[in-house]
């Protein structure tokens, strides 16, 4: 499995991560329905080929199956993501503690504001920003960042030196994203540009694009394509799906 550095943020992990949110919300996706023993051999199994990266939030309920498959797994080895949608520094620092516990670790490598959609979000959440920067301080976590589901909260999040992570909607026919993708695109090459860290979500386009002649490898394809981008999570169910997305990922030869 090929390795990348998450821009300058420190983190250097696998360029797929398994994701554990499709369809996910009201802490459940298609992942926790594996249950908790599914899901945790499911990870160990990503693991064992080379998929370092799991991406997760509160939202998901998938912080327990990522804590059942580290009983058997190198804490260092991984590189986890959790979100909150907490907004102020009491709920956002409570929400850092509880995830350390459910997880069963020492620390998160990344936490991000989770879904934010107003392009005025530095004015209105500081106080969050300043809870997951003394969470880092305190070794709690290792970055922190944003996931957006709106163009200007993305646009905001390219200008803020804050933002070291970014989680951001990208596949080559617009499904789901916050804008076009040429749009999208430019302002992640910004972001680039100023050492931020970036990995895609909404590749397969919420597995719409994976019904097309060769569906798969055009979407994965279309986002290894882009130098903007240094990783993407994928929510995978099964070993067949491991399997199929990570030999597109190193069979893949830029043109």
């Amino acid at each position: 499995m090929q390795t990348v550095d998450l821009g300058k943020s420190g983190i250097h992990t696998s360029r797929l991560a398994i994701g554990t949110g499709s369809n996910g919300w009201n802490y459940k996706s298609d992942q926790t329905a594996l249950g908790l023993k599914g899901l945790a051999d499911l990870f160990i199994y990503a693991h064992d080929c080379g998929i370092r990266f799991w991406d997760s939030a509160d939202q998901y309920g998938s912080h327990p199956h990522m804590k059942e498959a580290l009983k058997s797994l190198d804490r260092q080895s991984v590189t986890i993501t959790s979100k909150t949608t907490s907004r102020t520094a009491e709920t956002v620092e409570e929400d850092v503690k509880r995830f350390l516990q459910e997880i069963g670790t020492d620390y998160v490598d990344i936490v991000l504001l989770h879904c934010l959609t107003n392009r005025d979000w530095v004015e209105r959440y500081p106080e969050a920003m300043e809870a997951l920067t003394r969470c880092k301080e305190k070794g709690l976590i290792r970055a922190h960042g944003v996931s957006c589901h709106d163009f200007g909260a993305f646009q905001t999040a390219a200008f803020c030196e804050w933002v070291e992570i970014v989680l951001a909607r990208i596949n080559y026919a617009g499904v789901s994203m916050d804008a076009s993708p040429p749009d999208v695109i430019r302002v992640m090459e910004h972001m680039a540009h100023t050492g931020k860290g970036i990995y895609g979500m909404k590749v397969l386009g919420m597995g719409k694009l994976t019904r097309e002649d060769n569906g798969t490898r055009q979407a994965i394809e279309f986002v290894m394509g882009l130098d903007c981008v240094h990783a993407m999570t994928i929510g995978m169910t099964s070993h067949q799906q491991v399997d199929e997305n990570l030999k597109i990922i190193n069979e893949y030869l830029p043109a």
